[in-house]
């Protein structure tokens, strides 16, 4: 059965922007083409609001932290990337640590990304943060039983801390399946753009999936707590979990002025407790 575009489908396809993306899509499918500007619009709208957010921030000296934490190849820096996309530069940043030197090895392990927290009227946005000793360290082995044991007694202190010093504290796990993870890395390693991006610890990550599974439910498990709970995106679609966790930020702070009939939460979010990969 064919699908039935609505009248206002219709005026979105008939616009400038319709017909130019209509052109552009793959087999030119009119729905894929529909679709997608329909994710553009919603994705602006939603940075409008993020803009907003971030003048609240600044204007009133607040601190915020947003965790982006998941499988390697879930989408992690793609969705970063949406919701700084407009975002101004100076107020915000985006922290990616590479493998800590000696010196650092030595330091108590959350020293490193203290001195990444943000000062007031900041936004600091880990692409991957202390939680890489939770599941990453582990399972590859860059860490001896003693260190994780160690860092999971702790975690929660941590992170009730940050809070109690004003704070603004988001953790957010992107989930996808083992097929999807199996394709993207595919889709990397043919890509002249992006084949560099394709690591050992990504070469391994397949084979070694069931054990980041055991203990990535450990960490759930530990480190859910009330004051610092984890927000669960399903990311096998890339555009849906952009919006939802621009969607998710949006919501979380309690910025003013707020368009709460803008921010519609999406129904099918899962909590920490019942997310499945």
């Amino acid at each position: 059965m064919a699908y039935q575009l609505s009248s206002k489908e219709l005026k979105i396809l008939n616009s400038k922007k319709g017909i130019k993306q209509l052109i552009i899509t793959e087999g030119h499918s009119v729905t894929k083409a529909v679709r997608y500007i329909k994710y553009e619009a919603r994705v602006k709208s939603l940075q409008e609001e993020l803009i907003k957010l971030q003048q609240w921030v600044s204007d009133n000296n607040k601190k915020v932290v947003i965790l982006f934490e998941g499988r390697d190849a879930a989408g992690k820096g793609g969705a970063i990337r949406r919701i700084t996309q407009h975002l101004n530069p100076r107020e915000f940043s985006i922290v990616a640590l590479p493998k800590p030197t000696e010196e650092e090895q030595s330091q108590w392990y959350f020293q490193r990304y203290i001195n990444k927290l943000p000062q007031n009227g900041k936004i600091v946005f880990f692409d991957r943060s202390w939680y890489n000793r939770a599941v990453v360290e582990p399972v590859n082995g860059f860490c001896t039983e003693n260190e994780y044991n160690i860092f999971m007694n702790q975690v929660n202190e941590f992170e009730r801390m940050i809070i109690e010093s004003g704070i603004h504290l988001i953790k957010i796990y992107f989930s996808i399946t083992k097929e999807e993870q199996a394709r993207r890395f595919e889709d990397i390693k043919k890509s002249p753009v992006k084949k560099w991006k394709f690591s050992a610890v990504d070469r391994d990550a397949l084979r070694l999936w069931d054990r980041y599974t055991d203990f990535k439910s450990t960490m759930f498990d530990q480190t859910n707590t009330e004051r610092a709970p984890w927000y669960i995106i399903k990311a096998n679609k890339k555009t849906k979990a952009r919006i939802e966790s621009m969607e998710k930020i949006l919501e979380l702070i309690p910025y003013i002025p707020k368009d709460a009939d803008l921010i519609t939460h999406i129904s099918s979010d899962q909590t920490a407790s019942d997310t499945k990969e």
